[in-house]
């Protein structure tokens, strides 16, 4: 299995990518003949061990003092912990996830009639979510609605990982599209079609446009507001809370307020804003819950 990225060196491409997707494929295997609560609490045990030591972790610290300046040095050294004994648990739980049943003890759904009403109103349709909680089982919201969708996802740049999301993602209930030129033009014709799609929304687009989030600019994707106004494609929020352990709640809201005005761009701006408050909100209530650790804002 070759990686197909042309920019990658030999080392990467003969050696190190292969190491690392032989570890993968080991923790992998290992979580996986694993009851879900104990591969979660593993996964989380080893997330805090090893998050505290990665360099990565300065730029979580970083991004948390400046989105939360009113919080002193003690409560954000324990949102950090949380934050990668989050991480550790969404990880190891990843071989069971196709295992989890919407609507069943492990994952409460919460506003379903918000969904079914974009399901059935014969227009196309658009959910978005962010990286909280654990978002593979967000993904899991199409099986909720008993919908056919298509879900964008930024695939590792090492294949080999790849194909262990791949292989745990077999849960949706749709089509899992690629981030990039060939995904976009398959979302649009499937919108075109009268179909719905999903999308993680809250990571930095560099040629993006710049959206209020926690006080300062951040480079955000326009897409979903560009299909939104184009296509005249309603978006409803999903969010996805980790009760406890391995257990989750994923929530509906009702669908965002889309008013076109003569100015697209504003427009645009008006609804990426809207989904920015949104996703700001639910960190709010639940920060230990997001990955701090993207470069979402200019250094």
């Amino acid at each position: 299995m070759a990686p197909k990225n042309k920019n990658i060196s030999n080392f990467q491409r003969y050696f190190s990518y292969p190491l690392q997707g032989l570890a993968a494929h080991l923790f992998f295997w290992l979580f996986s003949i694993m009851s879900i609560d104990r591969a979660s609490a593993v996964g989380g045990w080893i997330g805090r061990k090893i998050g505290a030591r990665v360099s990565i972790t300065k730029r979580a610290r970083r991004n948390m003092e400046r989105a939360f300046p009113e919080k002193s040095a003690h409560e954000i050294e324990t949102i950090l912990g949380d934050m990668w004994e989050n991480l550790g648990r969404s990880i190891a739980e990843v071989p069971h996830i196709h295992k989890i049943e919407p609507g069943s003890d492990r994952l409460e759904v919460v506003g379903l009639e918000n969904g079914l009403a974009l399901k059935n109103d014969d227009k196309p349709g658009q959910f978005f979510t962010a990286h909280a909680g654990n978002w593979e089982v967000a993904m899991l919201l199409a099986r909720a609605m008993d919908l056919e969708m298509m879900c964008v996802y930024r695939a590792p740049d090492n294949p080999w990982v790849d194909n262990i999301f791949s292989k745990a993602r077999q849960g949706f209930k749709g089509e899992m599209v690629r981030k990039g030129p060939e995904g976009a033009r398959k979302l649009t014709g499937f919108l075109r079609k009268g179909g719905h799609i999903a999308m993680l929304v809250d990571q930095k687009m560099n040629d993006g446009i710049a959206v209020p989030f926690f006080g300062r600019d951040a480079m955000t994707a326009p897409a979903l507001a560009q299909f939104a106004v184009k296509y005249d494609a309603p978006a409803v929020p999903v969010r996805l809370e980790r009760l406890h352990g391995a257990y989750f709640r994923m929530t509906f809201y009702p669908k965002i307020d889309i008013v076109k005005t003569d100015d697209r761009h504003a427009d645009i701006l008006k609804i990426m804003t809207d989904v920015n408050a949104f996703i700001e909100d639910w960190i709010r209530q639940r920060p230990a819950q997001w990955l701090w650790v993207h470069r979402r804002w200019p250094d």
